[in-house]
């Protein structure tokens, strides 16, 4: 395939994920649309006052065309494809922002074991929109801990933390002790991917500066999604439908007030009709319930354990 991001860099990238289940990509992103990324982290900061800036789910998604646009960004897919193949969806992506101060911890845990997918074949791939440090509670991961079975989490309220929940403290002691943690050091514009199996954390930020990152889930389309609607269906960004089963959202057109302004919009409208187009028969309109109900609805699931993210 021809992509973005140079073949060699991929290669050395699949060989690490193999071996740790994870790898570190530089300068996938150029500085203009990082800064598109901040604004637009701002504007929903100041759209949504009362929820905290960990909590920028994918719902949140559902008629913004700036980050579906993100999520498609052909680097992104580019390296999406070169692990999952030439059929790609986006399955979830969201803004995970940790104040300065009293930025909130995402405790040890397996992204797989709150997915409702089957087979998993699925790839984390994290887009640093902020400089991510030790100091600012960078991702945190043991390496080679991809190759563990996915374990039902363990529910964590007694604690602040975003996910409520965090994998087992017998099985996350035994493999950092075997195997060390590894600190994910970023610059904006670098990306981290990981396999949906593999242990990792991030620290709280009790730092002086924010640190804030695009987390996003892709799935080759041969997976299916299970589970009910507090997921959204899935952006299909790249090929066609293998699953027979999955429906998939209409990409947004630019709407003023349900996005930021940004480069390109007007040839993302463009792209938009063409994309919309080729969607199979079966996609769905989204939910009547909006965007920071389903948010929120989620958010009230994961505090009782009673659902996946």
């Amino acid at each position: 395939m021809t992509t973005a991001v140079s073949e060699s860099v991929l290669e050395k990238a699949a060989r690490e994920y193999a071996e740790q289940g994870f790898s570190i990509i530089r300068n996938v992103i150029p500085k203009e649309l990082i800064q598109e990324l901040q604004a637009h982290v701002a504007w929903l900061t100041q759209k949504y006052p009362d929820l905290r800036p960990e909590h920028f789910h994918h719902p949140l998604i559902r008629n913004d065309a700036f980050w579906a646009r993100v999520v498609s960004d052909r680097r992104l897919v580019d390296i999406a494809e070169f692990f999952l193949g030439p059929d790609v969806a986006s399955f979830t992506a969201h803004y995970i922002c940790k104040p300065p101060y009293d930025g909130q911890p995402v405790l040890w845990h397996q992204d797989g074991a709150y997915w409702p997918l089957s087979p998993m074949d699925a790839l984390t791939v994290w887009l640093a929109v902020d400089e991510s440090t030790v100091e600012n509670g960078c991702l945190r991961m043991i390496p080679g801990s991809h190759v563990l079975p996915l374990h039902t989490p363990t529910s964590r309220t007694d604690t602040d933390n975003m996910l409520f929940s965090s994998a087992r403290d017998e099985i996350v002691r035994q493999w950092s002790e075997e195997r060390g943690v590894v600190c994910i050091e970023l610059q904006p514009g670098d990306v981290s991917i990981h396999h949906p199996n593999l242990l990792h954390c991030s620290e709280p930020n009790t730092s002086a500066r924010r640190r804030c990152g695009l987390d996003m889930g892709y799935i080759s389309t041969a997976t299916r999604i299970h589970g009910d609607r507090v997921y959204l269906d899935p952006l299909l960004v790249r090929g066609s439908d293998r699953s027979g089963v999955n429906t998939y959202r209409p990409f947004p057109a630019y709407q003023e007030g349900e996005t930021i302004p940004f480069a390109g919009q007007d040839e993302w409208d463009d792209r938009v009709t063409q994309l919309n187009a080729a969607l199979p028969s079966s996609a769905t309109a989204a939910p009547a319930e909006s965007p920071i109900e389903s948010t929120r609805h989620m958010m009230d699931r994961l505090r009782e354990g009673t659902t996946t993210r």
